[in-house]
């Protein structure tokens, strides 16, 4: 079987710490890097810790190989990353932003660390990003199946909360991604994943002659914590519309207000969804003109994050020893809407006991 024990040394010195001198021993091989290939080579490696995708290996238009993921080649460079770039990991319970850090079910309220300023990010200071999961199925060079039990009141979050993770690669070059949970209580879930890419390869420069597309009319404006007003801003006509094909460089520098509050893209577009909501639609198009390579995102959730890797700034080294400049990749997170359990207005992302949580995406590659 195709895997490989992923740097577990480190790891086993930082979970054991000093109880290596009382004598006692821990398992430290349970973290390990899943290979998935294709007829056509490419190529998509995950570990369990984090469900992090470290690597996706695809064509240009000469069939000319590269990773186009940002990340690490070592275990120890994501857990002691600066700036916590979440780079390849699903982040949850709640990806994005809540408010104040609280908000309330069935008149309860739960207060979560507040890890962004006065808010709540990415499931807190230990978020599915940060902890080991189990690996429930390896499908050689097919698929991955993880599983996390995340406990009532763990970072806060009321309820036992059993998500599962699957990625599977098929040999018409798409990634999906696959989400499902369950809970004994009442709790805000929305999970997504939070890959960097950069389609000239990691580390090759910035990603600001890449051009965008976003199936989106309108987004979410955000105050200057990046929190949304509620509100739905129609884009048209602004720097903030991707209607149609066009390179990010020609639009991020823009004076717009929401563009000065990120220090760059750091929003959630609502996916014009034609009626079909639940359902897989077509949510971005990305194009890297020198290379060819493309990408087109399909998901059945509501909004999209796009996120221009506005704190990038080379401090991070990256898999090929070359520094992630400012710019060096963006993240395109298919979601539920931030601070939904605050916002009325907004698609719930309440899961109650007996039902279950399902979400798909789905990363197709190709070039031309």
């Amino acid at each position: 079987m195709n895997q490989t024990i992923l740097w577990g040394w480190a790891v086993f010195t930082m979970m054991i710490g000093s109880s290596v001198a009382s004598g006692q021993v821990e398992d430290f091989d349970s973290i390990k890097l899943y290979t998935l290939k294709n007829a056509s080579g490419v190529t998509v490696k995950a570990t369990n810790y984090g469900a992090i995708i470290t690597s996706i290996v695809v064509p240009d238009r000469d069939g000319k190989m590269a990773d186009v993921a940002l990340g690490y080649n070592r275990v120890e460079d994501y857990i002691n990353a600066v700036d916590k770039p979440y780079f390849g990991a699903v982040v949850g319970r709640y990806g994005n932003r809540i408010a104040n850090g609280e908000f309330e079910i069935n008149g309860e309220t739960y207060s979560l660390l507040k890890n962004n300023g006065a808010n709540h990010l990415h499931g807190g200071a230990m978020g599915f990003d940060k902890v080991v999961w189990t690996v429930e199925n390896y499908d050689e060079s097919k698929s991955l199946k993880l599983s996390y039990l995340a406990k009532d009141l763990e970072e806060g979050y009321p309820g036992n909360l059993k998500v599962t993770v699957t990625y599977t690669l098929d040999d018409a070059n798409a990634l999906t991604v696959d989400y499902s949970a369950t809970t004994d209580k009442a709790t805000p879930v929305n999970v997504t994943q939070h890959t960097y890419f950069n389609f000239k390869g990691e580390g090759q420069g910035t990603f600001l002659d890449h051009e965008l597309m976003l199936n989106a009319k309108q987004m979410t404006p955000v105050d200057e914590g990046l929190i949304p007003t509620g509100e739905l801003l129609d884009v048209d006509g602004t720097a903030l519309s991707f209607l149609t094909m066009r390179p990010i460089k020609n639009q991020i520098n823009d004076r717009h207000e929401q563009l000065k509050y990120g220090g760059g893209f750091d929003h959630n577009w609502v996916l014009d969804k034609d009626g079909k909501e639940g359902q897989l639609t077509l949510a971005a198009k990305v194009h890297e003109p020198e290379s060819g390579r493309m990408m087109e995102v399909h998901t059945t959730e509501p909004g999209i994050q796009f996120y221009s890797g506005n704190f990038l700034d080379g401090r991070l080294k990256g898999k090929s020893g070359k520094t992630y400049l400012h710019r060096g990749g963006f993240c395109l997170e298919t979601q539920h809407f931030p601070d939904s359990p605050n916002q009325p207005s907004f698609p719930s992302t309440i899961l109650q006991p007996g039902e279950s949580y399902q979400s798909q995406t789905v990363f197709k590659f190709s070039a031309k």
